[in-house]
């Protein structure tokens, strides 16, 4: 399968608690494991049923135990045996939010380079 990311994506072990704000529905809250990550988007599971092309709002507690603000819109969806498999893209992420994640994809590689 050809390469479409235009950063490269990272694993990263946290939670994230996102909700959808495209809509005047009540806040749904819904967990979401991360699989992936890079400066320009987001890999995750969920066991909750999201809808492609929709925009969330999310927190997103990176390696420092930070929590970035993000709103990631969904561009991939896959169903899993365990729930649903996502991929999305940051909407109007802050330059230096999206610099924190590049210096730890920078680190993790130069680390497995040595």
């Amino acid at each position: 399968m050809e390469e479409r990311r235009k950063c490269n994506r990272m694993k990263l072990i946290s939670q994230i608690v996102i909700k959808r704000i495209d809509e005047e529905k009540p806040d749904e809250l819904a967990e979401i494991n991360i699989l992936d990550v890079s400066r320009t988007g987001i890999g995750f599971a969920c066991s909750e049923a999201l809808e492609i092309g929709a925009i969330y709002e999310a927190y997103l507690r990176i390696w420092t135990q930070e929590v970035l603000h993000a709103f990631i819109e969904i561009v991939r969806i896959e169903k899993k045996e365990q729930g649903f498999s996502y991929g999305g893209i940051f909407i109007g992420m802050p330059a230096v939010d999206g610099a924190r994640i590049e210096v730890y994809n920078t680190v993790e590689t130069l680390g497995k380079n040595n």
